[in-house]
């Protein structure tokens, strides 16, 4: 069942973690996707998921993605999340990248970032960042793809987490492969 927040927003990361978590161990999913722009939500997850026996990927901004040259992760987490294992994905964004630049440059959205747009417009933030990291863990070759196998993916709208996904995961290059299983958690309102 569907645990639909009445709002969006860091309020709901717990509670978004536990349900996500629960259900994969209910499925026996091995793996759980996370946004964490910082690594704090990342660590949380991870924690969590490691007491059930699965494994966290965090995915998080490219370096330079808010100041050049600079990775938004904090160390305090970097080192938690290294102590614990837990793969760190840095990459840019699957449904901007290289594209935001154009947009910037010469106007006008790309066609990634009309279906970020869609995917924002009418499911909210969070599953827009859901998909997006589940495509950025698979182009990293962090979760299994092609096998049938499930993962559920975890981002949110701001700070923390109000949305949890559970997909068929694919890479960039076969989006209109990724298939959504279940919707685990997300807000009602944007």
């Amino acid at each position: 069942m569907t645990r639909y927040f009445d709002s969006p927003g860091e309020a709901n990361t717990d509670e978004a973690i536990e349900l996500a978590v629960g259900r994969a161990a209910e499925r026996g999913i091995e793996h759980i996707v996370i946004a964490s722009s910082t690594g704090k939500t990342g660590v949380k997850c991870a924690e969590a998921a490691a007491k059930k026996g699965i494994k966290t990927i965090v995915v998080t901004y490219h370096y330079g993605f808010s100041k050049k040259g600079e990775w938004t992760i904090q160390n305090k987490y970097l080192e938690k999340l290294r102590q614990m294992e837990v793969p760190i994905i840095s990459a840019s964004h699957a449904l901007s990248g290289v594209e935001r630049s154009m947009t910037k440059k010469l106007g006008g959205p790309s066609r990634v970032e009309v279906i970020a747009e869609a995917l924002r417009g009418l499911f909210g933030q969070g599953m827009k960042v859901c998909v997006e990291i589940t495509l950025m863990a698979a182009d990293a070759g962090a979760i299994p793809c092609g096998s049938g196998k499930e993962v559920i993916a975890i981002g949110g709208s701001a700070k923390g987490s109000d949305t949890a996904v559970m997909f068929e995961p694919s890479h960039s290059n076969s989006f209109f492969d990724l298939s959504v299983r279940e919707i685990i958690a997300m807000p009602r309102s944007r």
